[in-house]
Order: structure tokens, then C-alpha cells, then sequence
């Protein structure tokens, strides 16, 4: 069996493409792509980007089994379609079938926080724990159970949408079409919402001397701005962690994992953001619960997408590892 996958993270913001060594879980050579918006523009630039990862890298496709993809979105995994991902204007997209006729290999598709559970149960901090959760903060909200050490799906194949769980009645309008989605108050686009509207109203921040124009607010951004002892980022970020909390501490009053992962982008850059959202998570929780759970940063940090999907082969294949209910 050929032990090289390419794993694809599609995300809000960024597209990262890798060649992953799945049984190690080594990341050989990667490449990062921005973003567009579409059914069509994203396979343009799958496409491009996996030709360059092979025309920089000489990577001969032969010693390559599948192509495996983590996307934001609902996703039909059996037959690898993209059904509805607001966050990237795609729906109804036949992404394994369009990359198949291009590359000639097993394509695999799956959720991307599911696909970044997968790589951290199998390298990283959850591949020493048969029961957690993973919660990645990025562009937007999204978690993966695993219960048993097998990814819980549910009845439809969507569990685990966290970032869409209602924690304000009649609140933010989210892109899913609800209103009061934990998402709109606790990603990163939240945070920049609410940096935004500050600067709009003349608040002064340390922010714009790293605002690009055309160019979101990164976490990197706002991980300076906190270094920098800014007032305003500061403020939004620990109003983020507070809501960030409540979904937490409820997902603990419910489900009593072992333990609770935490990455993505807001995560890995801004320590407050973690250390505040674990300590208000612990204080909200029922004790009794919350004694028994412990908290744990992703390890593998941009990469545990990549190395996930690129695991996609086996695990669609294999029944044991993701469950209905």
C-alpha cells in the first residue's frame, strides 16, 4: 500500500495543500493558496496548487493512493460533494468527480474540523484519549466528537456543528441563515466585526498599524495588538472568550468528555484567547464535570488539516473509525 496522500484544507481564509507521509504523519512539502469564493474558482485553484506541489516538489502521482480534503460546510462524504459552505459561497459542488478527471486518483472529501480531529487522534494531542472533543476557532466555529475513539457523525453526517449552536435568541444574523450562532460571536471574522465597528466610530488602536488594505484582520494581527497592551482588542477578544465559554461549559454539562481540544487560528496565536476561554469554560461547567475534564492545545497546528485529510482514505473506507451515532 503507497504510504503518500496529498491533504487539502480548505478554509475561509487560506487553502493549504500537503504531500503527508499517513503513516507517520509527516508533512513532506506543502504549499498555501488563498481562498476564492465559488465552486469554480476554488477547483481553479486546487487544481493550480496541486500541480505546483508536484512540479516544485517532483512529486510523481504514481506513488501517490488519494487525494483527501477537509472543507468547511456540510458535506456528502460517500460521494464527496460539498452540499452547503456559506463561507465559501460553494454549494452543491461535485468536488471529488471534478478532481478525479483531472488527476486520475481516489479523491475523498470530508469536513475539515473533522479532518483536523482525525490528524489530531492519530498524531497529535487526542492520540492518547478514545474520548474528547476538538473545537477549532478560524474564520468561523467547528468541532468533531469523537466518542469511543470513532468520530461521531449523526444521523445525517453533520454532529459536531458547535459553532451553530444558538447561545443569543433572536441574535446575529449567521451565514447558516440562523440568528444567535455561537459563530458570530466567538470566530475570529466576530472579533473582527467588532474591531471593525470600533474603528468605524473613531476608537483608537494599535491594530492599524498592521491593517493591510482588502486584507482581513488575522490572528497574528490581533495576537500584536494584545502584546501591545491595546485596549479595544483586548476587550473583544475576552468578550469572544465569554461567549466562547458558554458553548463550552455546555458542551461539558452534556457530554462530560475527557477532554476538550482546542486550535485553530485564534487559538494558536493568541494565548489570552485560550487561557481566558479554558478558565470561564471550568467556572461556568457543573464542577463535578468540569473536574473531570481537561483542556489540551492542538499540536499540530496548521497542519493537523492536511495530515487528517490526507487519512481520509482509510477512514471513509473503514467503518470503525467514524460512527452514525
Amino acid at each position: 500500500m503507497k504510504s503518500y496522500s496529498i491533504g487539502i484544507d480548505i478554509g475561509g481564509t487560506k487553502i493549504l495543500i500537503a504531500l503527508v507521509n499517513k503513516e507517520t504523519g509527516e508533512v513532506i512539502c506543502a504549499n498555501k493558496k488563498k481562498t476564492s469564493k465559488g465552486n469554480k474558482k476554488i477547483l481553479s485553484k486546487l487544481i493550480d496548487g496541486i500541480s505546483e506541489l508536484c512540479a516544485e516538489n517532483s512529486i510523481d502521482l504514481r506513488t501517490v493512493s488519494s487525494i483527501g480534503i477537509g472543507s468547511s460546510g456540510l458535506i456528502d462524504r460517500e460521494n464527496g460533494i460539498i452540499i452547503s459552505a456559506p463561507n465559501l459561497e460553494s454549494y452543491d459542488f461535485e468536488l471529488a468527480d471534478e478532481l478525479k478527471k483531472v488527476f486520475n486518483l481516489p479523491v475523498f472529501v470530508g469536513n475539515d474540523v473533522e479532518a483536523g480531529t482525525l490528524g489530531e487522534m492519530k498524531f497529535g494531542a487526542g492520540r492518547n484519549c478514545d474520548d474528547f472533543m476538538c473545537i477549532f476557532i478560524g474564520t468561523g466555529i467547528g468541532s468533531a466528537i469523537v466518542k469511543d475513539g470513532k468520530l461521531i457523525k449523526g444521523a445525517s453526517g453533520t454532529a459536531g456543528e458547535f459553532g451553530h449552536i444558538v447561545i443569543a435568541y433572536n441574535g446575529r444574523h449567521c451565514g447558516c441563515g440562523a440568528y444567535g450562532c455561537l459563530e458570530t460571536y466567538a470566530s475570529r471574522k466576530a472579533v473582527e466585526g467588532k474591531i471593525w465597528d470600533a474603528l468605524n466610530k473613531g476608537t483608537k488602536s494599535a491594530i492599524t498599524d498592521y491593517i493591510k488594505p482588502d486584507k482581513p484582520i488575522s490572528s497574528s494581527m490581533i495576537a500584536k495588538s494584545i502584546e501591545k497592551n491595546d485596549v479595544l482588542v483586548t476587550s473583544c477578544i475576552l468578550e469572544a472568550s465569554e461567549y466562547l465559554s458558554c458553548g463550552i461549559a455546555s458542551v461539558i454539562n452534556l457530554l462530560n468528555p475527557k477532554c476538550i481540544i482546542l486550535g485553530g487560528g485564534l487559538i494558536d496565536a493568541v494565548n489570552l484567547f485560550y487561557e481566558e476561554t479554558v478558565l470561564r469554560s471550568k467556572q461556568k461547567a457543573l464542577k463535578l464535570a468540569s473536574d473531570s475534564t481537561i483542556f489540551k492545545k492542538a499540536e499540530l497546528g496548521d497542519y493537523s488539516g492536511v495530515i487528517g485529510a490526507a487519512c481520509l482514505e482509510n477512514v471513509l473506507t473503514d467503518n470503525k473509525v467514524i460512527e452514525s451515532v
